[in-house]
């Protein structure tokens, strides 16, 4: 049995692709606003524009400044796959830069999501490569370990397994494990559609509550 901190596990299986491109489009606030607005990011950005990341989650948790388990990750990493690395929130060492990123990309990895530091972001900007990060950088990492490869990490406060799926865009990130998708797939169509109601009564002069269930008082 393999201690915490030197745990190399085999990546879980695939979201399938029909459900990652279910979700390719959803704004990531609708998923949060049902997963009851408890799980996802806070303080994670994207530093390479507005191209979304869907993908699911290969896990990394590093030692703060040290990339060394990320390289090993890239054995694992398959197309269509999100690193997620919780380093530990640390702004001192990048943990990704260019040569990382372009190489994830080369074998088709969807994005990374970074609890940490990155530099770069040019880079990542000229090469649309979705990109979620605490800060940046100039100063790049350590390589002398430990860490581990796919096991339960927690990014910015937002607890993510092997195998969850992730998607991040401008507002941030969020993860959730496969199985719920179908159930939630359907609450988010649901809240798009009172969504898009109220906004078309705002358009046509109307202001109406109803959308979050709240009756307006009559005038006198």
């Amino acid at each position: 049995m393999q201690l915490p901190g030197h745990r190399l596990r085999e990546s879980a299986p695939q979201a399938p692709a029909r459900l990652l491109e279910s979700f390719r489009e959803v704004a990531v606030a609708v998923v949060s606003d049902n997963l009851n607005r408890l799980h996802g990011t806070r303080a994670l950005r994207p530093v390479h524009g507005s191209r979304r990341l869907v993908g699911t989650a290969v896990t990394v948790k590093t030692r703060p400044g040290d990339n060394y388990i990320l390289h090993r990750s890239y054995d694992l990493l398959r197309p269509g796959d999100v690193l997620v690395v919780d380093g530990g929130g640390d702004l001192n060492q990048a943990l990704v830069g260019e040569i990382m990123m372009q190489r994830a990309r080369m074998q088709g990895v969807a994005g990374f999501v970074v609890d940490g530091a990155v530099r770069d972001v040019a880079a990542f900007a000229a090469a649309e490569f979705p990109c979620f990060a605490r800060g940046v950088t100039h100063r790049g990492p350590y390589k002398f370990g430990p860490g581990e490869i796919n096991v339960p990490v927690a990014v910015d406060g937002m607890v993510v397994l092997p195998g969850d799926v992730v998607l991040g865009d401008e507002d941030g990130v969020v993860a959730f494990d496969p199985s719920c998708a179908d159930e939630l797939l359907g609450r988010i169509r649901a809240q798009e559609e009172r969504e898009a109601a109220a906004l078309a009564a705002i358009a046509e002069g109307r202001f109406d509550n109803s959308y979050v269930g709240i009756q307006s008082e009559p005038r006198s």
